[in-house]
């Protein structure tokens, strides 16, 4: 009798530690899910307690989900630019969630839970674009039990890996910790010198949205204004007066204008990564007036905002 309630105290801490930290891994915490829910399926005692677990897991995934789309659909792209800010690199995050929603459409969060960093950000894209909630549930759900399913069919698979790993973690942890430690030590300062290398080389000329709002009333010159934004983004949020561009073909685009143009790139990025990157590419092109939009989409939408009270 005290065995069966052991033993079921065990289950339950397993299945409240696994709802917690996928909850938290998908709100966006640095914490990893996989490895908790291949050693919590390996050390199970049943099938049924494997689907349970994937269950759980899914739950708890799609619960942060909702936050997500809830975010997104409320604040629009803004949600995007801050979850990728906190990234340590800025520029693949926009660049590569960017190109994944843009490629694979709202069905790209049944992926999604299989791509580390694009779980978080692809849900606010979708409540951005106003995909429907049941799609967004649907798609969501299912995205969610394939990610947490494989994770558990692994451990379940193998059982006495898991088991055996688990056991040297438990008789050796402080030597573990020293590892694991030191392996993530070299990989930050790794990620940190990118991030310190790529901001050396963002040095186009930056206009803030007050002063070209005032250029743009006191001039008769071309003016081309670049919306760089995503194509979900620019049908749901259009902007009058900016012209559609992207980021890979706006040189061809430009080919067309007159090289004294005055051209102003606009993103909805952190640090105005991709509008910084094509502003650089059109001045090295000869564009020698293209200049980045300081602060972006959020800066321009305040200062029509407070330019209209």
């Amino acid at each position: 009798m005290n065995v069966m309630g052991v033993g079921m105290g065990v289950s339950d801490t397993r299945e409240l530690l696994v709802f917690v930290n996928v909850l938290l891994q998908q709100l966006g915490a640095p914490v990893p899910a996989v490895p908790t829910m291949v050693v919590s399926a390996g050390l199970s005692t049943s099938w049924a307690n494997v689907l349970l677990l994937a269950l759980i897991a899914t739950g708890a995934s799609l619960l942060a989900d909702w936050v997500w789309y809830a975010a997104g659909r409320y604040y629009g792209y803004r949600v995007l630019s801050g979850l990728c800010r906190l990234s340590i690199n800025p520029e693949s995050c926009v660049s590569t969630t960017e190109l994944r929603f843009r490629n694979w459409g709202p069905w790209s969060l049944v992926l999604a839970k299989f791509i580390p960093g694009f779980s978080t950000v692809a849900p606010p894209i979708a409540g951005a674009v106003k995909m429907p909630v049941l799609s967004f549930t649907l798609a969501s759900a299912l995205g969610a039990f394939l990610w947490a399913f494989a994770a558990m069919l692994a451990g379940w698979l193998f059982q006495e890996q898991v088991t055996a790993v688990f056991d040297l973690l438990r008789s050796n942890w402080m030597a573990m910790l020293l590892v694991v430690g030191l392996m993530v030590s070299v990989w930050l300062l790794w990620k940190i010198s990118r991030r310190l290398a790529y901001a050396a080389k963002m040095k186009s000329p930056r206009i803030s949205p007050a002063d070209l709002q005032r250029f743009l009333g006191s001039v008769n010159e071309p003016v081309r204004l670049l919306d760089l934004r995503p194509q979900p983004i620019k049908e749901a949020e259009p902007l009058a007066g900016w012209l559609d561009a992207n980021p890979d073909t706006v040189l061809a685009q430009a080919s067309q204008w007159g090289a004294g143009d005055f051209i102003v790139t606009m993103c909805a990025c952190p640090g105005d990564v991709t509008a910084n990157q094509v502003a650089s590419a059109l001045q090295e092109a000869g564009f020698l007036n293209a200049k980045t939009l300081e602060g972006g989409y959020g800066a321009w939408s305040t200062q029509i905002q407070t330019k209209s009270m």
